[in-house]
């Protein structure tokens, strides 16, 4: 097992870290959480060499998907850089890459209940307002879990805040920054339930960023409690319980 303490604090320079052969000839992954070997729960950047294909394999704890280089394709179509994709539990592919792809991949970590199959292209997609200066895109909300894009602007400095149902974010590009330490493009970090930090930024950044998936105690229930981490996640403010 690697990182499946979610009460702990998990940080990983992806930048550095090597890529480690998967079964399948042409694909490469850097794994950043696993339960197992070759299933369960699994955080990984993966890299598919040009023209590498998987075989067809169905998702039965779903698969999230963000492509970071080239193009990563499957049966349905072509996803080139900034293509979000969620293949809900039951799902089934047989995904390949004509010239190559570098993907953020999670495994194995859809809610119970969320069907819900996603596919926005974040190069063309809207951006919302945020708090203060930032902007957010939303890309995917069941209960209380939400998953959006960030983008901070030079020189921005969060208010200090808790992380309730914890927090998990890759870094982009650009350096998120907090009193933890400074993440360059291709961190990923994972902050537990109840864990805090004043995130801020000195260039511009760009951030990946999920909420309230690793609660150890439902702190926020009912739609009432949805809205209110939505609107938190929109607004980049605490959630005051």
């Amino acid at each position: 097992m690697l990182n499946m303490n979610f009460a702990e604090a998990a940080h990983i320079d992806t930048a550095t870290a090597p890529w480690q052969a998967s079964p399948m000839p042409g694909v490469w992954r850097k794994p950043l959480a696993r339960e197992d070997a070759e299933r369960g729960h699994a955080t990984s950047i993966v890299r598919y060499d040009a023209g590498a294909r998987f075989a067809h394999h169905q998702h039965p704890g779903g698969e999230e998907i963000l492509v970071l280089e080239g193009v990563f394709s499957d049966e349905a179509g072509d996803y080139g850089p900034g293509s979000y994709l969620r293949n809900p539990p039951g799902s089934g592919h047989a995904p390949f890459s004509e010239e190559g792809c570098v993907l953020f991949v999670k495994l194995h970590q859809f809610a119970a209940g969320d069907t819900a199959s996603v596919r926005i292209d974040t190069a063309s997609a809207a951006w919302l307002p945020g708090q203060g200066r930032l902007q957010v895109m939303p890309l995917h909300a069941y209960e209380v879990e939400h998953v959006a894009l960030v983008k901070w602007p030079a020189g921005e400095r969060f208010v200090p805040h808790r992380h309730w149902g914890g927090e998990e974010i890759f870094v982009l590009s650009g350096e998120f920054i907090d009193e933890h330490g400074r993440y360059p493009a291709g961190s990923w970090l994972r902050s537990p339930h109840l864990s805090a930090h004043c995130p801020y930024t000195e260039v511009e950044t760009v951030i990946w960023v999920k909420t309230g998936h690793l609660s150890l105690m439902p702190v926020v229930s009912g739609v009432a409690g949805t809205e209110r981490a939505l609107a938190s996640l929109a607004r980049r403010e605490p959630i005051v319980r």
